[in-house]
């Protein structure tokens, strides 16, 4: 912050009534000093920015700040208000007001600044300094750390309430401005020792260390436990776990996390806060969670992976309220741990459906990215699932405009000349050229963002640009799916090797923007063009030479696995892998791709139409809440969304899974069988004029559906016939059908 920040930027006497005169004021000293070119254009980016929050925090302190393209470098620029400016605080006007311009795209210098002055803004002694100052030089050395604020009066004053920040052990003084900078932060925090352990100091009380990546990216972790409860030390501290997140991930995300963090050590708790800041974060290690007592989620957005802290007491408020009232909340998550209070699991049978988002999932993979703790291959599908869901919208979108493409102008239709140059608005050929060449473009993207969004799911966001690089490298020369799949894996891979590098405090601020996509890239860049890009593409040549060549009992035999694959968890990670590998083929079709698109919808569709035809043949055998969801699912079937089976599947998986296996079998060798093909991924019965052998398919689809209806039926039937004793003797008697419902 050393050179954002002049005395020549610094008004210690603004004279501005509201919001918008302060802004254009203390904006007149960036124009005046070169750091703004654009003044009514960036004013326009500051109002933007404000109306998607109000940017006044309790304290007295105001905040506007924007990405503006009228911003030559990054600059900072402070005013000092007597009778105070209404910038949206519910407490009431700011007196000190940061206006904070980074140029468009410098995400790296944006955050840094916000970050670290959010921080700043948490010691009392530094807010008091800059109300005292009577120096513009003096308040410009405060805000860039050259100078060191006196300690506050009283440890109880001060925004949010809280005590001053001690000094850590080993940390830069104050005065440093590398001091001001988050500190790196591993790739995943340490399980912290048990009970009993050694205690970091030597009175044996807790202390909690804060780690965080240059751009706010960060998780605090508890480091050090005191002595256990075996009666040889003092009792174990009371510990709290935080996730703390606001709209844009910056300035009051990392303030709540410092507000905690202090209320914690004056109330002698140990506090380990997760922020999940604009740049990603760093998830709070298993064993911390699961030691932790109670938690506080103090946030504005939705928590990532909020299932973690299931069955735990819980106190959920706005990421302000972390800022306000750290101590208040610090007392109620004790009160609810005293009283018993916790939060209810999450259910474990959220699941996504064939083409995306399920009913009862989350969003997408890497939204529930498994814990560091899990296995290589339960993360691997995790990664791998992540960029095969973000990759299908795309493979919806531009299969659907194909197919359609097709329908309207034939098989030439892929031979007509751009539109952009030769479009006649009344001619059916051109609409139907239009959306064969919008859908064409729309799949140019498949590789790219499968690769993309696989190194998002390992390495969050620092993970896309070498992803995306990787994913365009491997379209190039034609590595095809399996070349996605490997650049995305690398780039992932890259990535977090490279995270793991502790870097010096002023690197890191550029290392998410500028060090890890440069180098990341180039090192993905070189392995797919010149190490192992061409022998995937051999791979990829030769499994499309075969799907082309497919055909009679070798066909066949591929539609049964499919069919098998695709029924046998309904929507769960084998049917992903099958869907998967059906798309992947639609990103360079050919007769055989086509033909396993068509076998793998087409057996997606059995289960649910087969449940639902079972409700109506042998009602008695469901109950009445299987017989509504029969109802439902004959929608679902229709609509290839294979998860309308799972509630009968949830309650008699013996006989619903193995029925529906059989049946999804038979329609996937049938539809192979019958060279149906098919260019839409998605769709179902919807899609069927854009079929090939349309009336084939739905006789494969109906085979598969009698077959699994009638075995549901038959396994149930002869389940539930149970023989019972005649009345007033121990023989068996006469035969009585008799309905149970599975657990």
């Amino acid at each position: 912050m050393s050179d954002m920040i002049t005395a020549d930027l610094v008004d210690l006497d603004l004279a501005a009534g509201t919001k918008e005169e302060a802004a254009r004021s203390l904006a007149e000293r960036l124009v005046r000093l070169g750091r703004v070119t654009d003044l009514d254009g960036f004013l326009a980016d500051v109002a933007a920015r404000e109306a998607q929050m109000p940017t006044g925090l309790d304290g007295g302190i105001g905040i506007p700040h924007c990405r503006s393209a009228h911003v030559t470098e990054p600059a900072l620029a402070f005013g000092r208000s007597g009778p105070g400016i209404d910038f949206g605080a519910p407490d009431g006007p700011a007196d000190l007001i940061f206006l904070i311009a980074a140029p468009s795209g410098a995400d790296d210098a944006h955050l840094t600044i916000l970050s670290s002055l959010a921080r700043r803004l948490m010691d009392p002694a530094f807010t008091s300094a800059l109300r005292t100052t009577t120096s513009p030089a003096g308040a410009a050395a405060l805000i860039r750390g050259d100078e060191e604020p006196q300690p506050a009066p009283s440890p109880s004053t001060g925004t949010g309430g809280t005590a001053p920040q001690a000094p850590r052990a080993g940390s830069a003084k104050s005065n440093d401005p590398a001091a001001a900078e988050p500190v790196e932060a591993p790739e995943r925090a340490e399980v912290p020792e048990p009970a009993g352990s050694a205690p970091d100091t030597d009175s044996g009380t807790s202390t909690s260390t804060s780690t965080s990546t240059g751009t706010g990216t960060g998780v605090r972790q508890g480091a050090g436990e005191s002595e256990g409860d075996s009666g040889d030390g003092p009792p174990a501290p009371f510990r709290v776990v935080a996730v703390t997140s606001c709209p844009t991930g910056i300035a009051h995300t990392y303030m709540a996390a410092e507000a905690l963090e202090h209320a914690g050590r004056d109330a002698g708790v140990d506090v380990a806060v997760e922020t999940q800041g604009s740049a990603g974060f760093t998830r709070l290690a298993p064993g911390v969670i699961a030691a932790a007592d109670a938690v506080i989620l103090a946030h504005d957005v939705p928590v990532r992976e909020k299932e973690r802290f299931a069955g735990k007491p819980t106190v959920d408020v706005g990421v302000k309220a972390g800022i306000n009232r750290a101590p208040q909340l610090i007392a109620e998550a004790r009160d609810k741990a005293a009283r018993g209070e916790v939060t209810a699991p999450v259910p474990a049978d959220g699941r996504e459906t064939s083409g995306g988002e399920g009913p009862g999932g989350s969003g997408a993979p890497v939204d529930r990215a498994g814990e560091p703790g899990d296995g290589y291959g339960t993360r691997l599908r995790t990664w791998l699932m992540s960029g095969v869901s973000y990759m299908v919208p795309f493979v919806a979108a531009g299969g659907l405009l194909i197919a359609l493409g097709f329908a309207i102008g034939g098989y030439a239709v892929n031979k007509a000349p751009s539109v952009a140059e030769h479009f006649a608005w009344g001619q059916a050929d051109s609409w139907a050229a239009l959306m064969f060449q919008t859908g064409a473009l729309a799949f140019d993207f498949l590789i790219p963002v499968l690769a993309g969004y696989i190194a998002y799911g390992m390495a969050d966001r620092p993970g896309l640009v070498p992803g995306f690089v990787g994913g365009a490298v491997a379209l190039t020369i034609d590595a095809g799916f399996l070349g996605g799949l490997a650049a995305g894996l690398i780039a992932g891979g890259v990535v977090r090797t490279i995270q793991r590098v502790r870097v010096p405090g002023p690197l890191r601020g550029i290392m998410p923007v500028v060090v890890i996509p440069l180098v990341s890239s180039a090192i993905v860049g070189f392995l797919m063009f010149l190490v192992i890009g061409k022998p995937i593409a051999s791979l990829q040549s030769a499994l499309t030479d075969w799907l082309s060549g497919l055909s009679g009992a070798n066909a066949v035999v591929l539609g049964v696995i499919l069919g098998l694959m695709m029924c046998f968890d309904l929507g769960g990670p084998l049917n992903k892998v099958a869907y998967a590998f059906a798309i992947g083929g639609l990103a360079d079709p050919n007769e055989g791709s086509l033909k396993v698109m068509a076998a793998v919808m087409a057996a997606g569709m059995v289960p649910p139409l087969a449940m639902a035809l079972a409700t109506v043949v042998r009602g008695r055998l469901f109950t009445k809440a299987e017989r509504e969801n029969g109802k439902a699912a004959w929608v679902l079937g229709a609509s290839f969304i294979t998860e309308g089976a799972i509630p009968f599947a949830a309650a008699d998986p013996l006989r619903v899974v193995p029925s529906a296996m059989v049946g999804g079998a038979v329609t996937g060798a049938l539809s192979m069988l019958f060279e149906c093909t098919l260019r839409a991924p998605h769709g179902g019965v919807w899609v069927i004029p854009l079929i090939g052998n349309p009336l084939l398919y739905l006789v494969a689809v109906l085979a598969g559906t009698l077959v699994s209806a009638a075995l549901v039926i038959l396994l149930k039937g002869h389940a539930r016939r149970t023989p019972a004793p005649a009345p007033g003797a121990g023989e068996p008697g006469e035969t009585h059908e008799k309905v149970t419902v599975a657990a």
